[in-house]
């Protein structure tokens, strides 16, 4: 499986399809806000995968309830669940999908095509038990939830071994080392304009807003754009940076982010002035 998958990561012929559906998605997906809700920016948190475990939940239950005399009318009521709670999940992930590099999308479209045939096969056995053939009911759906299997095991390879969405920069906090680094004289610091610095070889963005001083991780959360050469925005009060990569934009104050595609906040240290040099650390 692990050669089967590197192969599907390097099969550029996935990318004619794939970048239809990208354009298909980014299309019907317009809003900016619609977007942000399905990545998780209202979380801070990526939401597909919390969204999939009602469906794969509801799933499992049917299938152990389907082993079980007596148990026709709640497993059919749980397969109704995850049927129709996958399909938000669906959005969310194909919402996720389209902001992926090349090679993640390739394996994505595959995560996608075994989920939809699990699905569809969902679907096949949900009209099979309301027409009373409930052993095809059963089957159908036995064989959904190997096709589901099959596509979360895709998504475990694409989440954990290519990285998508999941925070990319956050490693980078256990290459610094404890204790206050010095950045530089407050007095060299120039008033709201971002400024790229190295802890322990570790980039991280200043940004000084009066007295006031944020020091962020430069690598973006989403797909480790440099923030360091973001543009600053002001939104809702708040200065902001924007990833130039994505669009993926953060408060300067916090971290907060605030539109996608990220689902993460980034990582901000603790800050002090003393003797007039900026220092910072580890939260």
């Amino acid at each position: 499986m692990r050669a089967l998958l590197t192969k599907i990561e390097q099969t550029s012929r996935l990318d004619r399809v794939g970048d239809r559906l990208q354009r298909a998605v980014q299309a019907t997906l317009r809003p900016q806000w619609l977007r942000d809700l399905l990545h998780g920016v209202p979380l801070g948190h990526p939401l597909h995968p919390a969204m999939v475990q009602v469906p794969v939940g509801s799933w499992i239950s049917a299938a152990v309830l389907d082993l079980m005399p007596g148990q026709r009318r709640a497993a059919t009521t749980l397969t109704a669940v995850g049927t129709v709670s996958a399909v938000p999940a669906a959005v969310a992930g194909l919402n996720d999908w389209a902001a992926l590099a090349p090679d993640q999308r390739r394996v994505g479209l595959v995560h996608a095509a075994a989920n939809s045939l699990a699905l569809s096969l969902y679907v096949g056995s949900l009209a099979a038990r309301f027409s009373g053939r409930h052993s095809l009911g059963r089957t159908l759906g036995m064989a959904g939830l190997s096709a589901a299997s099959m596509g979360a095991y895709i998504g475990g390879h694409l989440a954990y071994k290519q990285g998508a969405q999941v925070n990319q920069s956050i490693s980078e906090m256990h290459l610094i080392s404890g204790g206050w680094h010095e950045l530089g004289a407050m007095s060299t610091l120039p008033q709201r304009q971002l400024i790229t610095k190295e802890i322990d070889d570790v980039s991280v963005i200043l940004y000084r807003h009066g007295d006031d001083v944020t020091v962020m991780l430069e690598r973006c959360p989403h797909q480790s754009g440099p923030l360091g050469q973001g543009e600053v925005q002001e939104i809702d009060g708040h200065d902001c940076v924007v990833c130039p990569w994505h669009g993926s934009t953060f408060r300067l104050n916090g971290g907060e982010v605030v539109h996608g595609p990220s689902g993460n906040d980034q990582q901000v240290l603790l800050t002090r002035i003393r003797n007039g040099v900026l220092e910072a650390r580890l939260p």
